[in-house]
């Protein structure tokens, strides 16, 4: 692994640069960005998955009432998931637009700093 060179008192000692990145405040922004849309996106799919057995479950004839036809609450609920799924990826990719702006101020800052892409070949970091 490449390494970037110290400013300490003791030039011997190196500091990879995933120690260089793991300093950075870009990179704690970054994380915190995920964390800001994950957890949230990731506890609302878990309860709207849940949500159609727990209902069907302790409320039968709600979810029995027919809607159209034959079609009951509890299939347009089931095809609602689907929907549901769909919303949340395309939300991740919106989002996964401003994490991509982050990772590419953490990989100028590098640059800036010495570190070579060419390094590690097409693994990034």
């Amino acid at each position: 692994m490449a390494t970037l060179k110290t400013t300490d008192d003791n030039p011997n000692l190196e500091k990879t640069k995933w120690d260089r990145v793991q300093e950075m405040d870009e990179f704690r922004l970054l994380i915190l960005a995920k964390k800001e849309f994950v957890v949230p996106a990731t506890v609302f799919f878990v309860v709207y998955y849940f949500a159609l057995p727990v209902l069907v479950g302790y409320a039968p004839a709600f979810m029995s009432r027919k809607v159209l036809g034959p079609v009951n609450i509890a299939y347009l609920f089931a095809l609602s998931q689907f929907f549901m799924a769909w919303g949340i990826a395309f939300a991740y990719v919106s989002a996964a637009k401003r994490f991509d702006k982050f990772g590419a101020h953490i990989l100028e800052t590098l640059k800036r700093e010495g570190y070579d892409d060419k390094q590690d070949g097409k693994r990034g970091l």
